[in-house]
């Protein structure tokens, strides 16, 4: 069955210039070559699509890639209560303000080790995952923010063992160190 239009078969037979003419004259020509266009456009855009970090929001590039191999060896690090290697990430200026202006509650390098006692010592599991959101370097330093989900075993008054668990946003400050890097904050 033969589709007919009435319309444009009256204008093809008034154009002198053969089929081509008749298509650029009625301007289906520029029709197909803005839909060829934009198809081309579409198609290649693709090549300038980012790659993200698998399980993350990171662009997946290979500073990016150290970058979280090493917040990876932190993250293990907490869920085993692995103080030694935490206090070895650490760099000498730590310095964690608690994120107020209460002094008393400020942890620099020499408190560390105490502060991660203390937080660890009734746990008797610990579950903590973390999702990366954003990596920035500023000259040294590499700011790694993230979500973290936390779930930790703790002793009950009734002998039980019951889990808590948070999700919380933080942000590791790392400096560059040799050829790692050391937490300045955020522990």
């Amino acid at each position: 069955m033969e589709v007919a239009y009435p319309c444009l078969d009256r204008l093809y037979a008034e154009c002198s210039v053969g089929y081509v003419g008749f298509l650029v004259e009625t301007g289906v020509l520029m029709t197909i070559r803005a839909l060829g266009m934009m198809v081309l456009l579409a198609a290649g855009s693709g090549g300038c699509s980012r790659y993200y970090i698998p399980n993350t929001d990171v662009e997946d590039t290979e500073d990016n890639r150290e970058v979280v191999a090493f917040c990876e060896v932190y993250r293990r690090a907490v869920e085993r209560r692995d103080i030694a290697t935490l206090l070895d990430m650490a760099s000498p200026h730590y310095y964690e303000d608690g994120g107020n202006v209460d002094a008393t509650d400020d942890i620099d390098y020499a408190g560390l080790r105490d502060y991660l006692i203390d937080r660890f010592d009734d746990a008797s599991g610990i579950r903590y995952e973390i999702r990366y959101r954003r990596i920035t370097a500023e000259e040294d330093y590499v700011y790694v923010d993230f979500t973290y989900s936390g779930s930790y075993r703790l002793p009950s008054k009734d002998g039980n063992d019951k889990w808590r668990s948070t999700v919380e946003e933080n942000r590791l400050e790392l400096v560059a160190a040799d050829e790692t890097f050391k937490i300045l904050a955020g522990m």
